[in-house]
Protein backbone atom coordinates (compact mmCIF):
# COMPACT_ATOMS: atom_id res chain seq x y z
CA UNK A 1 0.00 0.00 0.00
CA UNK A 2 1.46 3.21 -0.83
CA UNK A 3 1.62 5.88 2.00
CA UNK A 4 -0.43 8.44 1.67
CA UNK A 5 1.19 11.01 3.46
CA UNK A 6 3.96 10.72 1.29
CA UNK A 7 2.14 10.83 -2.26
CA UNK A 8 1.15 13.89 -4.06
CA UNK A 9 -2.22 15.16 -3.90
CA UNK A 10 -2.92 14.07 -7.57
CA UNK A 11 -2.23 10.07 -6.96
CA UNK A 12 -4.72 10.01 -4.04
CA UNK A 13 -7.12 8.31 -6.13
CA UNK A 14 -4.14 5.59 -6.58
CA UNK A 15 -4.12 5.14 -2.82
CA UNK A 16 -8.17 4.75 -3.22
CA UNK A 17 -8.57 2.81 -5.60
CA UNK A 18 -5.27 0.83 -6.30
CA UNK A 19 -6.58 -2.64 -3.89
CA UNK A 20 -9.14 -3.49 -6.04
CA UNK A 21 -7.54 -2.84 -9.32
CA UNK A 22 -4.11 -4.67 -9.26
CA UNK A 23 -6.03 -8.03 -8.88
CA UNK A 24 -6.80 -7.37 -12.37
CA UNK A 25 -3.02 -7.72 -13.22
CA UNK A 26 -0.21 -10.26 -11.75
CA UNK A 27 3.59 -9.68 -11.81
CA UNK A 28 4.88 -12.82 -13.99
CA UNK A 29 7.42 -13.36 -11.28
CA UNK A 30 10.72 -14.62 -11.57
CA UNK A 31 11.19 -16.14 -14.38
CA UNK A 32 12.93 -19.69 -14.16
CA UNK A 33 15.53 -21.18 -16.50
CA UNK A 34 18.98 -20.16 -18.39
CA UNK A 35 18.60 -17.37 -20.37
CA UNK A 36 22.49 -17.43 -20.90
CA UNK A 37 23.34 -15.08 -18.50
CA UNK A 38 26.48 -15.03 -17.18
CA UNK A 39 28.13 -15.17 -20.26
CA UNK A 40 31.45 -13.46 -21.33
CA UNK A 41 31.03 -11.30 -24.32
CA UNK A 42 34.30 -11.46 -25.50
CA UNK A 43 34.45 -14.00 -28.58
CA UNK A 44 37.92 -15.88 -28.24
CA UNK A 45 38.24 -15.84 -31.91
CA UNK A 46 38.76 -12.41 -31.95
CA UNK A 47 40.27 -11.48 -28.72
CA UNK A 48 43.93 -10.00 -30.08
CA UNK A 49 44.75 -8.95 -26.18
CA UNK A 50 44.27 -12.63 -24.36
CA UNK A 51 41.46 -10.68 -22.21
CA UNK A 52 39.47 -14.13 -22.29
CA UNK A 53 41.78 -15.91 -19.87
CA UNK A 54 41.78 -12.85 -17.96
CA UNK A 55 38.02 -13.50 -17.48
CA UNK A 56 38.25 -16.84 -16.56
CA UNK A 57 40.60 -15.78 -13.73
CA UNK A 58 38.71 -12.90 -12.52
CA UNK A 59 35.61 -15.44 -12.68
CA UNK A 60 37.81 -18.29 -10.45
CA UNK A 61 38.57 -15.76 -7.78
CA UNK A 62 35.10 -13.70 -7.94
CA UNK A 63 34.03 -17.08 -6.14
CA UNK A 64 36.94 -17.67 -3.95
CA UNK A 65 36.31 -17.41 -0.08
CA UNK A 66 38.50 -15.29 1.93
CA UNK A 67 40.07 -16.02 5.08
CA UNK A 68 41.81 -13.43 8.10
CA UNK A 69 44.79 -15.58 7.92
CA UNK A 70 46.54 -19.05 7.19
CA UNK A 71 45.28 -19.26 3.96
CA UNK A 72 45.63 -17.87 0.33
CA UNK A 73 42.98 -15.76 0.38
CA UNK A 74 44.02 -13.94 3.63
CA UNK A 75 42.09 -10.18 4.80
CA UNK A 76 39.05 -10.93 5.55
CA UNK A 77 37.57 -8.25 8.04
CA UNK A 78 38.17 -6.79 10.93
CA UNK A 79 34.19 -5.98 9.93
CA UNK A 80 32.58 -7.70 6.93
CA UNK A 81 29.05 -8.27 5.33
CA UNK A 82 30.20 -11.64 3.44
CA UNK A 83 33.48 -13.34 2.70
CA UNK A 84 33.17 -13.72 -0.96
CA UNK A 85 31.77 -11.80 -3.95
CA UNK A 86 29.75 -14.55 -5.17
CA UNK A 87 27.60 -14.70 -2.14
CA UNK A 88 26.15 -11.37 -2.98
CA UNK A 89 26.30 -11.46 -6.95
CA UNK A 90 24.67 -14.90 -7.45
CA UNK A 91 21.22 -14.79 -8.88
CA UNK A 92 20.54 -15.45 -11.95
CA UNK A 93 24.17 -16.04 -12.12
CA UNK A 94 27.63 -15.20 -10.58
CA UNK A 95 28.01 -11.23 -11.50
CA UNK A 96 24.12 -10.94 -10.37
CA UNK A 97 22.34 -9.44 -7.32
CA UNK A 98 21.20 -11.40 -4.22
CA UNK A 99 19.98 -14.85 -4.21
CA UNK A 100 16.99 -16.60 -3.26
CA UNK A 101 18.62 -18.06 -0.08
CA UNK A 102 20.65 -15.25 2.07
CA UNK A 103 24.03 -16.63 2.89
CA UNK A 104 24.28 -14.09 5.44
CA UNK A 105 21.56 -15.34 7.50
CA UNK A 106 24.32 -18.74 8.11
CA UNK A 107 27.31 -16.78 9.13
CA UNK A 108 26.60 -16.95 12.84
CA UNK A 109 26.01 -20.28 12.40
CA UNK A 110 28.71 -22.24 10.28
CA UNK A 111 31.84 -20.48 11.49
CA UNK A 112 32.23 -17.14 9.29
CA UNK A 113 31.11 -14.79 11.78
CA UNK A 114 30.81 -16.98 15.52
CA UNK A 115 31.11 -14.41 17.39
CA UNK A 116 28.48 -12.31 16.45
CA UNK A 117 24.56 -12.55 16.13
CA UNK A 118 22.44 -12.28 13.54
CA UNK A 119 21.32 -8.74 12.63
CA UNK A 120 17.01 -8.47 12.91
CA UNK A 121 16.71 -7.42 8.94
CA UNK A 122 19.13 -11.10 8.16
CA UNK A 123 16.48 -13.64 6.74
CA UNK A 124 16.79 -17.09 5.78
CA UNK A 125 15.31 -15.83 2.38
CA UNK A 126 15.06 -12.13 2.60
CA UNK A 127 17.54 -10.06 0.32
CA UNK A 128 21.17 -9.76 0.93
CA UNK A 129 21.92 -6.19 2.85
CA UNK A 130 24.05 -4.02 3.99
CA UNK A 131 23.24 -1.14 6.30
CA UNK A 132 23.80 2.11 6.66
CA UNK A 133 23.02 4.97 9.47
CA UNK A 134 22.29 8.08 7.36
CA UNK A 135 22.86 10.37 11.00
CA UNK A 136 25.63 9.71 13.62
CA UNK A 137 23.90 9.63 16.87
CA UNK A 138 23.12 12.59 19.34
CA UNK A 139 23.87 12.58 22.95
CA UNK A 140 20.33 11.21 23.50
CA UNK A 141 20.83 8.03 21.17
CA UNK A 142 22.16 4.74 21.95
CA UNK A 143 24.29 3.42 19.88
CA UNK A 144 26.44 0.40 21.70
CA UNK A 145 25.37 1.24 25.05
CA UNK A 146 25.24 -1.97 27.17
CA UNK A 147 28.53 -3.84 28.58
CA UNK A 148 27.61 -7.01 26.33
CA UNK A 149 28.41 -4.26 23.42
CA UNK A 150 31.52 -2.53 25.37
CA UNK A 151 30.85 0.90 23.29
CA UNK A 152 30.29 3.85 24.66
CA UNK A 153 27.80 6.39 22.89
CA UNK A 154 28.67 8.46 19.61
CA UNK A 155 28.67 11.56 20.90
CA UNK A 156 28.37 15.34 18.77
CA UNK A 157 28.58 18.83 20.08
CA UNK A 158 25.88 19.92 22.84
CA UNK A 159 22.91 21.62 21.94
CA UNK A 160 21.87 19.37 18.85
CA UNK A 161 18.35 18.63 18.77
CA UNK A 162 17.71 15.32 19.63
CA UNK A 163 15.64 13.40 16.64
CA UNK A 164 14.89 10.37 17.67
CA UNK A 165 18.59 9.43 18.70
CA UNK A 166 19.75 10.92 14.99
CA UNK A 167 21.79 13.77 14.80
CA UNK A 168 20.33 15.42 11.81
CA UNK A 169 23.14 17.96 11.96
CA UNK A 170 25.94 15.08 11.97
CA UNK A 171 25.21 13.35 8.53
CA UNK A 172 26.67 9.66 8.26
CA UNK A 173 25.63 7.41 5.59
CA UNK A 174 28.61 5.06 5.52
CA UNK A 175 28.53 0.96 5.46
CA UNK A 176 27.85 -0.67 9.17
CA UNK A 177 29.02 -3.87 8.58
CA UNK A 178 26.81 -6.79 9.61
CA UNK A 179 29.59 -8.49 11.38
CA UNK A 180 33.09 -8.76 12.77
CA UNK A 181 35.78 -11.67 13.04
CA UNK A 182 35.63 -11.91 16.78
CA UNK A 183 35.26 -15.36 17.57
CA UNK A 184 36.59 -17.09 14.74
CA UNK A 185 40.26 -19.19 15.23
CA UNK A 186 42.27 -17.40 12.60
CA UNK A 187 41.36 -13.96 14.37
CA UNK A 188 43.48 -13.92 17.14
CA UNK A 189 42.33 -12.17 20.51
CA UNK A 190 40.27 -9.28 17.71
CA UNK A 191 37.36 -8.33 19.69
CA UNK A 192 35.20 -5.84 18.03
CA UNK A 193 31.35 -5.11 18.83
CA UNK A 194 28.44 -5.23 16.29
CA UNK A 195 27.05 -2.30 15.47
CA UNK A 196 23.66 -2.00 17.83
CA UNK A 197 21.21 -2.13 14.71
CA UNK A 198 18.37 -2.92 17.03
CA UNK A 199 18.99 1.00 18.73
CA UNK A 200 19.65 2.45 15.21
CA UNK A 201 16.13 1.18 14.20
CA UNK A 202 14.44 2.73 17.42
CA UNK A 203 16.07 6.10 16.12
CA UNK A 204 14.81 5.51 13.09
CA UNK A 205 18.13 5.71 11.99
CA UNK A 206 18.98 2.92 9.21
CA UNK A 207 18.44 2.06 5.39
CA UNK A 208 19.53 -0.95 3.44
CA UNK A 209 20.88 -1.42 0.10
CA UNK A 210 20.94 -4.48 -1.65
CA UNK A 211 23.74 -5.67 -4.13
CA UNK A 212 23.90 -4.44 -7.51
CA UNK A 213 24.06 -7.20 -10.83
CA UNK A 214 27.03 -6.33 -12.64
CA UNK A 215 26.09 -8.10 -15.81
CA UNK A 216 27.09 -5.61 -18.90
CA UNK A 217 29.27 -3.35 -16.55
CA UNK A 218 31.98 -2.93 -19.53
CA UNK A 219 29.43 -1.46 -21.66
CA UNK A 220 28.35 1.16 -19.13
CA UNK A 221 31.98 1.65 -18.32
CA UNK A 222 32.58 2.39 -22.03
CA UNK A 223 29.86 5.03 -22.99
CA UNK A 224 32.06 8.15 -23.23
CA UNK A 225 30.53 11.37 -21.51
CA UNK A 226 29.46 13.36 -24.44
CA UNK A 227 27.43 10.12 -25.53
CA UNK A 228 25.58 10.42 -22.12
CA UNK A 229 25.68 13.92 -22.50
CA UNK A 230 23.46 13.93 -26.03
CA UNK A 231 21.38 11.61 -24.66
CA UNK A 232 20.60 13.71 -21.30
CA UNK A 233 19.35 16.48 -23.53
CA UNK A 234 17.07 14.36 -25.61
CA UNK A 235 15.66 12.95 -22.55
CA UNK A 236 15.10 16.57 -21.01
CA UNK A 237 12.42 16.92 -23.87
CA UNK A 238 9.71 15.82 -21.77
CA UNK A 239 6.34 16.85 -20.20
CA UNK A 240 6.73 14.69 -17.41
CA UNK A 241 8.32 16.41 -14.42
CA UNK A 242 11.51 14.81 -15.12
CA UNK A 243 14.94 16.19 -15.53
CA UNK A 244 18.07 13.93 -14.22
CA UNK A 245 21.59 14.93 -13.45
CA UNK A 246 25.02 13.28 -13.29
CA UNK A 247 27.14 12.14 -10.60
CA UNK A 248 30.31 13.02 -10.49
CA UNK A 249 33.86 12.44 -10.33
CA UNK A 250 35.45 14.83 -7.58
CA UNK A 251 39.06 14.73 -8.93
CA UNK A 252 38.26 15.14 -12.90
CA UNK A 253 34.90 16.08 -12.85
CA UNK A 254 33.60 13.06 -15.17
CA UNK A 255 30.66 11.21 -15.24
CA UNK A 256 30.69 8.40 -12.40
CA UNK A 257 28.19 5.40 -13.00
CA UNK A 258 28.08 2.16 -11.29
CA UNK A 259 26.34 1.91 -7.09
CA UNK A 260 22.88 2.68 -6.14
CA UNK A 261 23.91 6.31 -6.72
CA UNK A 262 26.46 6.61 -9.89
CA UNK A 263 29.06 7.33 -6.81
CA UNK A 264 32.13 5.17 -8.54
CA UNK A 265 33.86 6.14 -11.70
CA UNK A 266 34.91 2.68 -13.34
CA UNK A 267 34.95 -0.67 -12.46
CA UNK A 268 38.39 -0.69 -10.87
CA UNK A 269 37.50 1.53 -8.44
CA UNK A 270 33.85 0.30 -7.63
CA UNK A 271 36.10 -3.57 -7.02
CA UNK A 272 38.31 -1.76 -4.55
CA UNK A 273 35.75 -0.27 -2.80
CA UNK A 274 33.61 -3.37 -2.39
CA UNK A 275 36.96 -5.61 -1.38
CA UNK A 276 37.73 -2.84 1.44
CA UNK A 277 33.75 -2.10 2.24
CA UNK A 278 31.99 -5.58 2.12
CA UNK A 279 34.72 -7.54 2.63
CA UNK A 280 37.36 -5.63 4.91
CA UNK A 281 40.44 -6.50 2.76
CA UNK A 282 42.42 -3.37 2.23
CA UNK A 283 43.70 -3.27 -1.57
CA UNK A 284 45.83 -1.23 -3.90
CA UNK A 285 42.56 1.17 -4.13
CA UNK A 286 42.21 0.91 -0.60
CA UNK A 287 45.17 0.27 0.56
CA UNK A 288 43.74 1.40 4.50
CA UNK A 289 41.99 -1.25 7.16
CA UNK A 290 38.41 0.08 7.44
CA UNK A 291 37.48 1.45 11.08
CA UNK A 292 33.21 1.39 11.26
CA UNK A 293 32.29 5.07 10.60
CA UNK A 294 32.07 5.79 14.22
CA UNK A 295 35.72 4.78 15.16
CA UNK A 296 36.61 6.80 11.73
CA UNK A 297 35.43 10.32 12.70
CA UNK A 298 34.25 10.26 16.20
CA UNK A 299 36.73 7.69 17.84
CA UNK A 300 40.11 6.46 17.75
CA UNK A 301 40.19 3.68 14.52
CA UNK A 302 40.18 0.07 14.81
CA UNK A 303 41.77 -1.57 18.17
CA UNK A 304 45.84 -2.17 17.91
CA UNK A 305 44.52 -6.13 18.04
CA UNK A 306 42.55 -6.02 15.03
CA UNK A 307 45.22 -5.06 13.04
CA UNK A 308 47.72 -6.71 10.57
CA UNK A 309 45.73 -9.88 11.14
CA UNK A 310 46.45 -11.27 7.94
CA UNK A 311 50.02 -10.83 9.00
CA UNK A 312 51.16 -9.80 5.99
CA UNK A 313 51.23 -6.23 6.01
CA UNK A 314 49.40 -3.47 3.78
CA UNK A 315 47.73 -3.87 1.55
CA UNK A 316 46.21 -7.19 1.96
CA UNK A 317 45.97 -7.89 -1.82
CA UNK A 318 48.59 -7.13 -4.32
CA UNK A 319 49.68 -7.70 -7.37
CA UNK A 320 51.87 -10.98 -8.09
CA UNK A 321 54.88 -9.95 -10.17
CA UNK A 322 56.71 -13.67 -10.26
CA UNK A 323 53.18 -15.74 -10.56
CA UNK A 324 52.47 -17.53 -13.82
CA UNK A 325 49.99 -17.39 -15.88
CA UNK A 326 49.74 -13.64 -17.22
CA UNK A 327 46.72 -13.33 -15.37
CA UNK A 328 48.18 -14.63 -12.29
CA UNK A 329 50.31 -11.41 -11.93
CA UNK A 330 46.89 -9.43 -11.13
CA UNK A 331 45.91 -8.44 -8.14
CA UNK A 332 42.37 -9.45 -6.89
CA UNK A 333 40.98 -6.10 -7.62
CA UNK A 334 42.16 -6.06 -11.03
CA UNK A 335 40.93 -9.82 -11.52
CA UNK A 336 36.90 -8.84 -10.27
CA UNK A 337 37.01 -5.23 -12.74
CA UNK A 338 38.15 -7.46 -16.05
CA UNK A 339 35.41 -10.10 -14.56
CA UNK A 340 32.71 -7.57 -14.39
CA UNK A 341 34.15 -5.72 -17.17
CA UNK A 342 33.57 -8.28 -19.97
CA UNK A 343 30.48 -9.93 -18.75
CA UNK A 344 27.69 -9.56 -21.26
CA UNK A 345 24.51 -7.80 -20.88
CA UNK A 346 21.88 -10.51 -19.81
CA UNK A 347 20.02 -11.78 -22.70
CA UNK A 348 15.88 -11.19 -22.98
CA UNK A 349 13.51 -14.06 -22.92
CA UNK A 350 10.22 -15.67 -23.09
CA UNK A 351 7.75 -14.86 -20.34
CA UNK A 352 5.67 -17.50 -18.68
CA UNK A 353 2.93 -16.27 -16.46
CA UNK A 354 0.15 -18.40 -15.20
CA UNK A 355 2.03 -21.32 -16.51
CA UNK A 356 0.93 -20.09 -19.97
CA UNK A 357 3.91 -18.43 -22.49
CA UNK A 358 3.18 -14.60 -23.12
CA UNK A 359 3.10 -13.91 -26.84
CA UNK A 360 5.93 -12.20 -28.35
CA UNK A 361 3.44 -9.60 -30.03
CA UNK A 362 1.86 -8.56 -25.98
CA UNK A 363 5.60 -8.40 -25.03
CA UNK A 364 5.89 -5.97 -28.00
CA UNK A 365 3.07 -4.20 -27.13
CA UNK A 366 3.75 -3.52 -23.47
CA UNK A 367 7.51 -2.22 -24.41
CA UNK A 368 5.34 0.27 -26.88
CA UNK A 369 3.56 0.86 -23.51
CA UNK A 370 6.37 1.44 -21.61
CA UNK A 371 7.91 4.31 -24.15
CA UNK A 372 4.37 6.18 -24.43
CA UNK A 373 3.63 6.35 -20.87
CA UNK A 374 6.80 8.20 -20.14
CA UNK A 375 8.65 4.82 -18.26
CA UNK A 376 11.42 5.57 -21.27
CA UNK A 377 12.27 8.76 -20.82
CA UNK A 378 14.27 7.82 -17.46
CA UNK A 379 14.82 4.19 -18.51
CA UNK A 380 16.02 4.27 -22.09
CA UNK A 381 16.36 1.43 -24.01
CA UNK A 382 19.94 2.60 -24.59
CA UNK A 383 21.59 5.62 -23.60
CA UNK A 384 23.89 5.39 -26.70
CA UNK A 385 26.76 3.18 -28.43
CA UNK A 386 30.00 2.61 -26.69
CA UNK A 387 33.25 4.03 -27.65
CA UNK A 388 36.65 2.36 -29.06
CA UNK A 389 37.66 0.20 -26.80
CA UNK A 390 41.25 -0.94 -26.48
CA UNK A 391 40.41 -4.20 -24.56
CA UNK A 392 38.36 -6.14 -26.50
CA UNK A 393 36.85 -5.48 -30.39
CA UNK A 394 33.25 -6.78 -28.58
CA UNK A 395 33.15 -3.58 -26.28
CA UNK A 396 33.78 -1.20 -29.32
CA UNK A 397 31.21 0.86 -31.17
CA UNK A 398 28.12 -1.62 -29.18
CA UNK A 399 25.01 -0.87 -28.69
CA UNK A 400 24.19 -0.73 -24.30
CA UNK A 401 20.71 -1.93 -24.34
CA UNK A 402 20.59 -0.99 -20.48
CA UNK A 403 17.01 0.46 -20.04
CA UNK A 404 18.43 3.45 -18.07
CA UNK A 405 19.89 6.84 -18.39
CA UNK A 406 22.35 6.31 -15.95
CA UNK A 407 21.55 9.86 -14.82
CA UNK A 408 20.44 10.56 -11.05
CA UNK A 409 17.03 11.77 -10.52
CA UNK A 410 14.90 12.58 -7.35
CA UNK A 411 12.77 9.85 -6.11
CA UNK A 412 10.64 11.49 -3.52
CA UNK A 413 10.57 10.96 0.33
CA UNK A 414 9.26 7.37 -0.12
CA UNK A 415 12.07 6.28 -1.88
CA UNK A 416 14.55 8.85 -0.31
CA UNK A 417 17.43 6.80 2.30
CA UNK A 418 19.02 10.13 3.23
CA UNK A 419 22.35 9.13 2.54
CA UNK A 420 24.30 11.40 0.10
CA UNK A 421 27.24 10.07 -2.15
CA UNK A 422 29.17 12.68 -4.60
CA UNK A 423 26.92 14.80 -6.33
CA UNK A 424 23.74 12.43 -5.12
CA UNK A 425 21.44 13.81 -2.31
CA UNK A 426 19.28 11.97 -0.16
CA UNK A 427 16.40 11.27 -2.12
CA UNK A 428 18.41 10.65 -5.59
CA UNK A 429 19.22 7.21 -7.53
CA UNK A 430 20.81 6.08 -10.21
CA UNK A 431 18.49 5.20 -12.87
CA UNK A 432 18.70 1.48 -12.24
CA UNK A 433 19.01 -0.69 -15.31
CA UNK A 434 16.42 -3.05 -16.43
CA UNK A 435 17.86 -5.32 -18.26
CA UNK A 436 17.64 -8.95 -16.30
CA UNK A 437 14.98 -7.97 -14.72
CA UNK A 438 13.25 -10.99 -15.53
CA UNK A 439 15.16 -12.99 -13.44
CA UNK A 440 15.61 -10.87 -9.86
CA UNK A 441 13.79 -11.30 -7.47
CA UNK A 442 14.39 -8.51 -4.79
CA UNK A 443 13.61 -4.96 -6.41
CA UNK A 444 14.49 -1.52 -5.73
CA UNK A 445 17.32 -0.35 -3.69
CA UNK A 446 16.73 -1.84 -0.66
CA UNK A 447 14.83 -5.18 -1.81
CA UNK A 448 11.96 -4.02 0.04
CA UNK A 449 9.14 -6.07 -2.66
CA UNK A 450 9.48 -8.83 -4.90
CA UNK A 451 6.74 -7.50 -6.94
CA UNK A 452 6.63 -5.22 -9.95
CA UNK A 453 3.50 -3.72 -8.92
CA UNK A 454 4.69 -2.53 -5.70
CA UNK A 455 7.92 -1.12 -7.13
CA UNK A 456 6.73 0.77 -9.87
CA UNK A 457 3.81 1.98 -7.14
CA UNK A 458 6.90 2.85 -4.88
CA UNK A 459 8.15 5.23 -7.52
CA UNK A 460 5.50 7.83 -6.80
CA UNK A 461 5.84 9.97 -3.73
CA UNK A 462 6.05 13.73 -2.88
CA UNK A 463 8.46 14.87 -4.78
CA UNK A 464 9.72 11.71 -6.95
CA UNK A 465 10.06 12.89 -10.71
CA UNK A 466 8.27 9.50 -11.94
CA UNK A 467 5.21 10.32 -9.77
CA UNK A 468 3.46 11.22 -13.01
CA UNK A 469 4.22 8.47 -14.95
CA UNK A 470 2.75 6.28 -12.26
CA UNK A 471 -0.11 7.95 -12.20
CA UNK A 472 0.22 6.85 -16.14
CA UNK A 473 0.43 3.44 -15.60
CA UNK A 474 -2.17 3.25 -13.30
CA UNK A 475 -4.95 5.45 -15.30
CA UNK A 476 -3.86 2.37 -18.16
CA UNK A 477 -6.67 -0.66 -18.13
CA UNK A 478 -5.61 -3.09 -16.33
CA UNK A 479 -5.00 -5.46 -19.48
CA UNK A 480 -2.32 -2.84 -20.83
CA UNK A 481 -0.69 -2.58 -17.25
CA UNK A 482 -0.18 -6.27 -17.67
CA UNK A 483 1.20 -6.15 -20.75
CA UNK A 484 3.81 -3.68 -20.00
CA UNK A 485 4.47 -5.81 -16.71
CA UNK A 486 4.86 -9.01 -19.20
CA UNK A 487 7.35 -6.44 -21.06
CA UNK A 488 9.53 -6.17 -18.05
CA UNK A 489 9.65 -9.24 -16.90
CA UNK A 490 11.42 -10.36 -20.88
CA UNK A 491 14.10 -8.52 -19.98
Amino acid sequence: MIKTGKLASVLTWVVLFLPGMALAQTDPGVQSGNRGTGATLINPANDPNGFYAFFQDGLTRFQEMETVSNSANVGLGPRFNSNQCSSCHAQPAVGGTGAAVNPQFQFTRNGVAPGNTTPYFITANGPTLEARFPFFFNNYGTTNTNSSHGRANLKVPNGDVPYGGANLSAPNGGVEDLYTVTGRSDAGSCNLPQPNFSAARAANNIIFRIPTPVFGAGLIENLDDSTLLNNQLVNNNNNLGISGSFNRNGNDGTITRFGWKAQNKSLHIFAGEAYNVEMGVSNELFPQERPSPGEDQQQTGLPTTCLNLAGVGYPEDTSNPTSTPNAAVLDDVSAFANFMRFLAPPPTGAVVLNGQRVSPSMIATGSALFSSIGCAACHNPTPGTTQVSNFVPSLSNAPVPAFSDIEIHHMGTGLADNVSQGNAGGDQFRTAPLWGLGQRIFLLHDGRTTNLITAIQDHASQGSEATFVVEQFFNLPPPQQQEILDFLRSL
